[in-house]
């Protein structure tokens, strides 16, 4: 198969180029979905639904300094992208060289907090009761590996801001693959338990990271930096950072909302509740991989055409994204609202010696997540308008209006409806309150794109 290059980005007709794209980046975050999922199903069956919860509770603080690295490497991709289509390679260097020092220097220093603050940060997220041991051993040892998840994260986005997306697929899979194979090596055949399955995670970052460093140190990347290019330049990093800021600004609002789920669904319904959340949330990740996948294949294309001022191909880009991704989401609809007690049982095995409260949360998290499960994905169709229009902003290099649509949806909408609906409804007003913040959200971006393309995307 021919080789991609950044030149191609521009030429290439949009529907070859966005699949392209758009496969290899679908391949790698289902893979990295397939992960966590299955993860989540290894230790609900040889550990418990209990610690299933666990790390529920301790994903949003280490995801979010990851999501540091992930901010850093989207908002310098952006960058580097436009600095391609305009044949400014020594911008594109210098760039590249930015992100990785900022990333080394923000993440440490967040791990060295998330680390003294521990006993803390464990039960403001929902880590209480008998969740908190568990959640506290795998918290401690996944930290300690995040930095290299951090740096993973942003050079993904630097190899498919070059135009290599089948390398960026490869760099999702190897820590997958790895973190599942530990997972049986640690939990099942060493039993180790929850010191297992965190061990996993943490060598499953560091295989991922090496495998990023042999890329860029390859004949595979045209980005060749040398030492003069790690010196932070303040331009550089004022773009990197208000376009990063919007990749963790919706991480951070994802933290946030961990934070409140875990806590008003402990209040609502203990250890069970936030299990069932912990599935849903599993299936967040996993099952919306396709329309991901569209999203960062459609990144780069935004974003070098727009550079090269090929506002036609930027059109043209916006909607076969938007009809792709809106395929893919009601396909993934459909399985979900007709297979979800199937779902929710896989996650719950008997664990060799399950204690009558573990079996009695099995049974509750079997009873009521079928039902939620429909109503978080029942407005699943309609956001892909809503994913590619904040995404396109940010390709264009427009900050604020990508952080503004990227923050309606989950922040403008979602918190105040879960704050108020459960006090109306119970733990049915959680519930809704996913598919009715997918609606608005929706129309306000839709609205907003609308407007964008008629004003400034003219020939």
């Amino acid at each position: 198969m021919a080789k991609l290059t950044s030149e191609q980005l521009g030429t290439e007709p949009i529907s070859k180029l966005l699949v392209k794209q758009a496969v290899p980046a679908s391949i790698g975050i289902l893979v990295m979905s397939l992960n966590i999922l299955v993860d989540s199903i290894f230790v609900g069956n040889w550990i418990g639904s209990v610690a299933i919860a666990a790390i529920n509770v301790v994903l949003p603080v280490s995801f979010f300094i990851g999501a540091l690295g992930m901010a850093i490497g989207i908002g310098g991709a952006s960058v580097l992208s436009r600095a391609l289509g305009a044949n400014d390679r020594e911008k594109a260097l210098k760039t590249f060289g930015n992100q990785i020092t900022l990333t080394v220097l923000v993440t440490v220093s967040m791990v060295l907090l998330g680390l003294y603050y521990v006993d803390a940060l464990i039960p403001a997220f929902g880590g209480k009761g008998a969740i908190f041991d568990y959640a506290k051993i795998y918290y401690v040892i996944v930290l300690y590996g995040v930095p290299f998840l951090a740096l993973s994260m942003m050079g993904n986005a630097v190899i498919r801001a070059e135009g290599k997306p089948k390398f960026a697929m490869v760099a999702m899979i190897i820590p997958s693959v790895t973190n599942l194979t530990l997972d049986y090596v640690f939990i099942e055949i060493f039993g180790w338990g929850m010191h297992g399955a965190a061990w996993a995670s943490t060598g499953a970052y560091l295989f991922s990271f090496g495998y990023i460093l042999y890329f860029f140190l390859s004949k595979h990347s045209e980005i060749k930096i040398d030492f003069s290019h790690f010196g932070l330049d303040r331009g550089i990093l004022g773009e990197i950072g208000s376009l990063g800021f919007v990749t963790l600004a919706r991480q951070a609002v994802v933290s946030v909302i961990y934070l409140l789920l875990n806590n008003i669904l402990f209040n609502l319904g203990g250890e069970a509740s936030v299990t069932v959340y912990a599935i849903i949330g599993r299936m967040l990740m996993f099952a919306l991989f396709p329309v991901f996948g569209i999203t960062q294949g459609f990144l780069p294309i935004a974003g070098y055409n727009y550079g090269a001022h090929n506002y036609g191909r930027v059109k043209e880009s916006i909607a076969i994204a938007i009809k792709y991704a809106a395929l893919l989401a009601s396909l993934v609809f459909a399985g979900l609202f007709i297979f979800p007690a199937e779902i929710a049982g896989l996650f719950l095995g008997t664990a060799e010696g399950a204690t009558a409260a573990e079996l009695a949360i099995n049974a509750y998290v079997l009873e009521h997540t079928p039902s939620a499960m429909r109503w978080v994905f029942a407005a699943t169709p309609i956001i892909a308008l809503q994913l590619i229009g904040a995404a396109y902003f940010q390709a264009i290099g427009k900050a604020v209006p990508a952080l503004l649509l990227t923050l309606t949806r989950q922040g403008f909408f979602f918190i105040p409806l879960v704050l108020i609906l459960p006090q109306i409804f119970g733990e049915l007003g959680v519930w809704i309150s996913f598919p009715i913040s997918d609606v608005l959200a929706t129309a306000v971006t839709g609205y907003y794109l609308r407007k964008e393309v008629r004003a400034h995307l003219r020939e």
